[in-house]
């Protein structure tokens, strides 16, 4: 039902290309695991989940092409672009809490009390099993000797990808927090999920801590995990735009904000995924004049 996303090279580093899910049609590669997830549902099941935005944008994308109903809850002050493109959906639209934790929890009730099933943005094996499409199509994009970075907020494309790879050896595989968001790498760190504090990021995308018992902080395990801050992220968004005129929101450029920093270790053909599009104009514009 989707079309793969370009590929194209990219002067950032040696033998790096840009796999860019801006491409699609919600701007976001959560498209992938939200169709994924909303496919394996009943047709008469209800779907509700919490998004700081993208994943609910695939969720209201998969409900409406599928005929199915979904709830999906934001937090308040959420991104406006976002929050504008989820009014043009037919769900039910929730804004709550003051973070991406307090719609979580909310959405978790909402789905108990209703008898829905909850659509988690990464604690979903459909939903990371959506994300892992990306290095299906990789295959046959970039075969060889690969080092595929990509963000990291609750680590749901980072295990699609971990698990894609798990049987390439010549795969490996880095993921980039937040600075200000650590959750996953502190649980790869203590071997369980562990609550962290949360700073304050431009990346409303990567922040967040993981709701109890969450399977990524195993699956990516074995991949590199650095981070990266806001100016770096900044900067990267107004690299993209220089460089290949790509319009992109903060999280969606931790891949190259972490390269760009030097921060990740490189074998073979370096792949970036450029995860995300979606930022107010005046927000973006914004960025880009204080260069």
């Amino acid at each position: 039902m989707l079309e793969a996303t370009p590929l194209v090279s990219s002067p950032i580093a040696p033998n790096c290309s840009l796999k860019l899910e801006t491409f699609q049609p919600t701007g976001s590669f959560k498209i992938r695991g939200a169709l994924a997830a909303i496919s394996a549902l009943a047709r008469d099941r209800h779907a509700v989940t919490a998004s700081a935005g993208n994943h609910g944008l695939g969720v209201a994308w998969a409900a409406a092409r599928l005929g199915r109903t979904a709830t999906v809850v934001v937090p308040e002050h959420s991104s406006a672009a976002k929050v504008s493109a989820l009014r043009t959906y037919p769900i039910e639209l929730v804004e709550r809490g003051a973070d991406y934790d307090a719609a979580e929890k909310y959405a978790l009730e909402l789905a108990t009390a209703e008898g829905a099933s909850f659509i988690s943005p990464y604690n979903d094996p459909t939903v990371i099993a959506g994300q892992a499409t990306i290095g299906r199509e990789l295959e046959g994009q970039a075969p060889g000797e690969l080092t595929v970075v990509a963000p990291v907020g609750g680590g749901g494309l980072l295990s699609g990808l971990s698990l894609w790879s798990s049987s390439r050896p010549e795969v490996r595989i880095a993921g980039v927090e937040s600075s200000e968001s650590r959750a996953v790498s502190a649980a790869v760190a203590v071997g369980h999920i562990v609550a962290v504090p949360m700073g304050a990021t431009i990346a409303d995308g990567l922040s967040g801590n993981l709701e109890p018992g969450s399977v990524t902080p195993g699956l990516v395990a074995r991949a590199q995990l650095v981070a990266v801050d806001d100016d770096e992220l900044r900067h990267a968004m107004r690299w993209l735009f220089a460089n290949h005129g790509l319009v992109t929101e903060s999280s969606g450029a931790a891949g190259i904000a972490a390269v760009l920093a030097g921060k990740v270790d490189m074998s073979g053909q370096l792949v970036v995924v450029v995860t995300g599009r979606n930022i107010a104009a005046d927000r973006y514009a914004e960025i880009l004049r204080r260069s």
